[in-house]
Parts: C-alpha cells; sequence; structure tokens
C-alpha cells in the first residue's frame, strides 16, 4: 500500500487508491493528477498544501476532514460521506472554476460554501442539510433531487440553476439572484412564503 504519510513523494499520478484509512491523519503538501480513491476513510483527516486534479472519491468517508490551502479540480465525489467540511479553507481563483468539485449522491450537510465561486457546480441527489450556501455563486449549477432542508441560501446567485426534483429549499427571492432558475411544483410552492403576501388555502 502506498503510503501518503511518508515523504518518499510529493505527487501521484494515475494511482489508484483503495480501503486507504487516514482517519485523523495529516497529509500535507501532496498533488494528485487522476488519481481514485474508493471506500477510503478520510474521517477528520487534514489535508494542508495538497493540490487535486481529474480526481474521484467513490463510497469515501470525508467526514470533519480539513482543506486548508487545497486547490481543486475537475474533482468528483460519488456516493461519499462529506459531512461538515468548511470548503471556504480551500484556495479557491478570483474566478470561479468551471467543475472545479461535483458532488453524485453524496452526504454533505453541516458543510459549508459561504462566498465560492462555484458556477456550473454539480450537486445531484445529495443530502445537504444545515449546508451554507450564502453569498455564493451557484449560477448554472445542477442541483436536481438534492434534500436542502435548513441550508442557508443568502445573496446566493442561483442564475440558471437547476432545482427540479430537489427538495425542502427555503429561498427568498427577494434575498436570492433567481434568473432563469428552474424549479418544479409543488416544490416551489417554498418560494412564496419568503414574500410578504397572503396565501389562500
Amino acid at each position: 500500500m502506498i503510503d501518503l504519510l511518508s515523504g518518499e513523494s510529493a505527487a501521484y499520478e494515475d494511482q489508484a487508491f483503495e480501503g486507504l484509512d487516514l482517519t485523523r491523519e495529516e497529509v500535507r503538501a501532496k498533488e494528485f493528477a487522476g488519481c481514485t480513491f474508493v471506500d477510503c476513510s478520510f474521517l477528520e483527516t487534514a489535508f494542508t498544501g495538497c493540490r487535486f486534479v481529474d480526481c474521484e472519491f467513490v463510497r469515501c468517508d470525508l467526514s470533519l476532514c480539513r482543506v486548508e490551502d487545497c486547490s481543486f479540480t475537475a474533482v468528483k465525489f460519488i456516493d461519499s460521506q462529506v459531512i461538515g467540511v468548511n470548503w471556504t479553507e480551500a484556495s479557491w481563483p478570483a474566478v470561479g472554476l468551471f467543475h472545479a468539485i461535483g458532488f453524485e449522491r453524496c452526504a454533505l450537510s453541516h458543510s459549508t460554501f459561504i462566498g465560492l465561486g462555484l458556477r456550473r457546480v454539480e450537486m445531484v441527489d445529495c443530502l445537504a442539510h444545515n449546508a451554507d450556501f450564502a453569498e455564493a455563486d451557484l449560477s448554472q449549477a445542477n442541483c436536481t433531487g438534492t434534500d436542502f432542508e435548513g441550508s442557508r441560501f443568502l445573496h446566493t446567485d442561483l442564475t440558471e440553476a437547476d432545482f427540479t426534483r430537489a427538495t425542502n429549499y427555503a429561498i427568498a427571492p427577494n434575498l436570492n439572484v433567481l434568473r432563469k432558475t428552474r424549479f418544479a411544483l409543488p416544490e416551489a410552492m417554498a418560494l412564496l412564503y419568503g414574500l410578504d403576501i397572503i396565501l389562500a388555502e
């Protein structure tokens, strides 16, 4: 098994990591390009100054991991636990990258995305309870099928974002940017409750 904690190598390319357990460990200044991580545990792992390019995490547990000064380009998380991650600690370019990160069938609850440029991000069929998207750019995001119960949208750019099949979102139209944003009934009725109107039963 490759030892990511050793100083032997700082860069890994086209490597497959399976069953790796780095729970509560620290990984510093490593670069991963074209790598896949399957059934790995990064629970409370502290990644510092790492770079991930064109990587996939499948059935991994990254809950409460740290991503301080890490960069992500075309990284996908699939069927993974990514709970309680503060994504604002990562290193993001001044101009948001298209598809920097993407999530499919992941648990993202209690994660923080405040102020991030995540245009065209994919967040499909996920569980995102009590996540914070305040002041983030989610324009053209694919949020279909995701459960946003308790999540915060405040001054969030949702231009042309797709929320069809999404559930339990509370998005105030007067406090967010909604232009050609796609919603579906009956869930879209929730948008009316943020307005100063009276709904007749």
